[in-house]
């Protein structure tokens, strides 16, 4: 997933290269087009679907309307679990995912950049990131995926509902959740002990929050979003660690088009990108400003961010080597340091 702001010029250009593909389809010129179907947990209306609608629409102009994008918005085609799953099996030809959804392809290894504790700041992320950036195209190449771009999701805050949570005895028993697919949160709430997490996927959080779900740890941008924010009274400022994603298709799939196809597929896309590149971060630091604002806000002292450290170095022990390599375990954490 990746990162992106609303503009008025930019609106202006998207509604002309709407108009542009509205005459094209009218015009039959569609009759024969190939139609790339992704799938993603972002509403339509979030910024990473404006940017995808914008990338949607520039490809089908640029292509003469040859080459449609079709997303399944808000989780429509499933969770990142199932998302992988229809693209290995040719249900979708890609899919905009979290971590969790990379780590689905096979290639665990980017599962080391969401281990609590790793990194300190986007800067160290950033460094990290590029340094094995090659490596890492490979092992999605040999699983079948390409990576068309990285993205940003944001900095995850715990937040909770009716009370604070400052260290680990805070959290036992509260009303936690995993992921499908996610071997780090699991690992987390066995280390807390206490807990009898939930497995959830990402589309029925929502109904579960107040009820049995209490705690959640997620950037501000994404609680907003998602409408989790509504339901949150309380919210820690530490960052636990930084959500990334990306943007995956079928390799046979993408080798599948022509050049004509190909070109503008994904030069747009990269465009798209880069966009939102440049705005998730801020974006959802003003979520998080929003937020502070509007819930209860706390700084842990540096003694209970303390009682955190052997929980998560435990996690790291725990995962790395059964489940991410360890070498790549050093790698990223020599490469961010």
């Amino acid at each position: 997933m990746g990162r992106c702001r609303p503009y008025t010029a930019g609106m202006r250009l998207f509604a002309g290269l709407v108009a542009g593909f509205t005459l094209l389809v009218a015009s039959g010129t569609t009759e024969a087009a190939t139609t790339l179907k992704f799938g993603t947990l972002a509403p339509q209306d979030s910024p990473w679907g404006r940017e995808f609608k914008a990338w949607a629409a520039a490809v089908a102009v640029d292509t003469g309307g040859d080459v449609v994008l079709d997303f399944a918005w808000n989780g429509q085609a499933g969770d990142e679990k199932l998302m992988v799953e229809k693209i290995r099996s040719g249900q979708l030809d890609g899919a905009a995912v979290t971590a969790i959804g990379l780590g689905q392809t096979g290639v665990m290894d980017v599962l080391a950049f969401q281990l609590p504790g790793m990194f300190t700041s986007w800067a160290k992320l950033d460094h990290a990131r590029d340094s094995v950036q090659a490596e890492l195209g490979r092992e999605f190449e040999a699983k079948g995926f390409t990576l068309l771009g990285w993205g940003d999701v944001g900095a995850a805050k715990t937040m909770s509902i009716g009370f604070e949570v400052r260290t680990p005895h805070d959290l036992q028993g509260k009303g936690v959740f995993t992921i499908p697919g996610d071997p780090i949160s699991p690992a987390v709430f066995a280390s807390v002990g206490g807990l009898a997490p939930r497995s959830l996927a990402v589309p029925e959080i929502l109904s579960h929050l107040g009820t049995d779900v209490n705690v959640l740890t997620v950037p501000a941008l994404v609680a907003e979003q998602l409408q989790w924010a509504s339901r949150i009274t309380h919210i820690n400022t530490t960052t636990t660690g930084f959500g990334i994603g990306g943007l995956i298709m079928s390799s046979s799939r993408l080798r599948g088009l022509t050049d004509a196809q190909r070109t503008p597929f994904l030069s747009r896309g990269q465009v798209a990108n880069d966009k939102l590149s440049h705005t998730i971060r801020n974006l959802d630091a003003q979520a998080f400003a929003r937020l502070k604002a509007s819930k209860v806000a706390y700084e842990p002292t540096e003694a209970e961010k303390n009682q955190w450290r052997p929980i998560f170095e435990g996690v790291g022990k725990q995962l790395c080597g059964p489940v991410i390599r360890a070498e790549f375990c050093k790698e990223v954490w020599d490469a961010s340091r």
